[in-house]
């Protein structure tokens, strides 16, 4: 059964980089434009993974993690956020949201394949 991973942006431009990278794992790719279509698709889309831009219109990517962390259903869903702000206070933001990982903008491809793939391996 193929593992699937919602990539959450405003920028189609984003998405698309986004889905050129991550569609060498073999993986199903689900997008959404910002948090609010997100959450909507995981009410009824399963999901393995999330990549998600903290900078987005309607609910940006900490309320979005946030809110999914409160979800009895969807909160251990693995959660990465992508921000082009290099800031550590932006770093800690996202761990207290309850992200797993934050990758950097400009994504860089085998970084993000990277980050990704470790959330959707078995457990040891």
């Amino acid at each position: 059964m193929a593992r699937t991973v919602l990539i959450v942006d405003d920028s189609t431009t984003i998405r698309a980089f986004a889905k050129i990278f991550l569609k060498g794992l073999g993986v199903e790719l689900v997008e959404a434009e910002d948090g609010v279509q997100a959450l909507a698709l995981l009410r009824k889309t399963p999901v393995d993974v999330c990549v998600v831009d903290i900078d987005m219109p309607k609910m940006d990517g900490l309320t979005f993690t946030r809110e999914l962390r409160k979800d009895s259903l969807l909160a251990k869903l693995p959660v990465v956020l992508l921000t082009g702000d290099r800031t550590e206070e932006t770093r800690k933001k996202g761990r207290e949201a309850g992200a797993n990982d934050l990758v950097q903008k400009p994504i860089k491809g085998p970084e993000l394949v990277a980050v990704v793939k470790k959330y959707l391996e078995p457990a040891a």
